[in-house]
């Protein structure tokens, strides 16, 4: 990792959520304020590296929580399907919200929610989802710079992270600038692109910079050395390198996308042909008993 670490985060209150507590457990509150929870997931970045899974709903996140994951995100693209629709924008920013709230509702942990490109045409628009997000507990969120006809141009990407750091300051909420340089294909070298819109994103606020779909073990060193803050690289989608292998070349945060909702998914429909074909019951080998999952979620 090279040049400038995450920020500390403060412990003042500056717009008002900081010091909100999360609803909890039929509406019992927990003892934790939102800046606490930014602090514990800004303070990840910073160790030797951490994963962080994507749940889809408030049961996948609290599994994760009770497996021991120190914070969670959300995944636009599992929220989606758990509705059966695709990915990129079919779910709109009021059903998203719904969602990304029930999800920091079901856990103590913090959560950061993917924000997909911030539902809105202007930078006004973005900054008004992120205090929306933030308002109801999210500590974090990551925002794309592209949109249906490829990469926002960068002033205007700069823009909208501005506004997003602006609705939720820094300390009180992790803000992920992710570009999607190697998935849309810039007209110019990709690592250059990338690097200077990383770089402009920590200017404009940004804590930490996503670069889905970067697969080649030299290139994500490359960018780790390269951009002035913690990177985040994406495992089981484009890249299916392990975690300890990114985090020896530099990466600080590993996420996981759609990935475990996609496995999830795949194990119902294997499930779901066993039946059709042979009705036997064999997926159910290793699957959590009845009462213990009762057990998990009634805690």
């Amino acid at each position: 990792m090279s040049t400038t670490e995450c920020p500390t985060a403060g412990s003042g209150s500056t717009d008002g959520h900081s010091d909100r507590e999360v609803s909890r457990h039929d509406g019992r509150v927990t003892t934790s304020t939102t800046n606490d929870k930014a602090a514990t997931l800004l303070g990840l970045h910073s160790g030797p590296g951490f994963v962080i899974p994507n749940a889809w709903d408030a049961g996948s996140a609290r599994i994760l929580e009770q497996i021991g994951f120190p914070a969670i995100a959300t995944t636009s693209a599992g929220i989606a399907w758990s509705l059966g629709r695709p990915d990129g924008g079919a779910v709109d920013r009021e059903t998203m919200l719904d969602h990304v709230g029930r999800i920091v509702a079901a856990v103590d942990v913090p959560v950061t929610a993917d924000l997909e490109a911030g539902y809105g045409e202007t930078a006004d628009d973005v900054g008004e989802t992120v205090g929306r997000a933030a308002a109801l507990g999210a500590v974090g969120a990551n925002l794309e710079d592209v949109r249906a006809d490829g990469l926002y141009d960068i002033e205007e990407a700069v823009d909208r992270i501005a506004a997003a750091r602006a609705a939720a300051p820094r300390g009180a909420f992790v803000l992920n600038a992710r570009t999607d340089t190697y998935l849309a294909g810039p007209a110019r070298d990709v690592f250059d692109e990338t690097v200077e819109r990383a770089i402009r994103y920590v200017e404009a606020g940004a804590d930490c910079v996503f670069v889905p779909g970067v697969v080649e073990e030299e290139a994500i060193r490359r960018l780790a050395d390269a951009i002035p803050g913690p990177l985040n690289v994406v495992a089981g989608l484009a890249s299916t390198t392990d975690a300890p292998t990114l985090f020896s070349l530099g990466v600080k945060r590993v996420s996981l996308g759609g990935s475990l909702a996609r496995a999830s998914l795949s194990l119902l429909e294997r499930a779901g042909r066993e039946l059709l074909g042979s009705g036997t019951l064999d997926f159910l080998d290793g699957a959590i008993s009845y009462a213990d999952l009762q057990r998990r979620l009634d805690s």
